[in-house]
């Protein structure tokens, strides 16, 4: 079971990486769009999450002691409003021809936070 969560966190670490990665080829190659691909590395990112969180199959003593609720809530909240960025940007973008510069650079540095959250927490 523990080869299985290891694989989990693997995947969860290659959505942001996904996002990440999608964001960082905007923001440095000059256009500064929202592209399907940060959607992709978001919904990866959410769905792993959630099955991380998940104490499913956990020993007992695992699952009351292992769980950080705050902090899952915390990134939960951080990626719900990365998604939300993500989505209201991508709408401006079609009704406009671009992202506002506040919203698309929320997107990275929440990005950011999240890995800083997982990682520092």
């Amino acid at each position: 079971m523990e080869t299985l969560r290891h694989i989990v966190l693997f995947v969860h670490l290659v959505g942001f990486a996904v996002l990440f990665g999608a964001w960082a080829v905007q923001a440095f190659g000059g256009k500064r769009e929202i592209v399907k691909l940060m959607h992709i590395g978001v919904t990866i990112a959410a769905v792993a999450g959630l099955a991380l969180a998940a104490p499913w199959g956990l020993p007992d003593w695992m699952a009351e002691d292992g769980m950080n609720y705050a902090k899952i809530g915390t990134k939960l909240v951080v990626l719900l409003i990365i998604g939300a960025l993500l989505g209201i940007g991508q709408a401006r973008q079609r009704k406009s021809g671009h992202v506002p510069s506040a919203m698309f650079w929320g997107i990275g540095v929440l990005t950011l936070v999240n890995a800083g959250i997982a990682v520092i927490w």
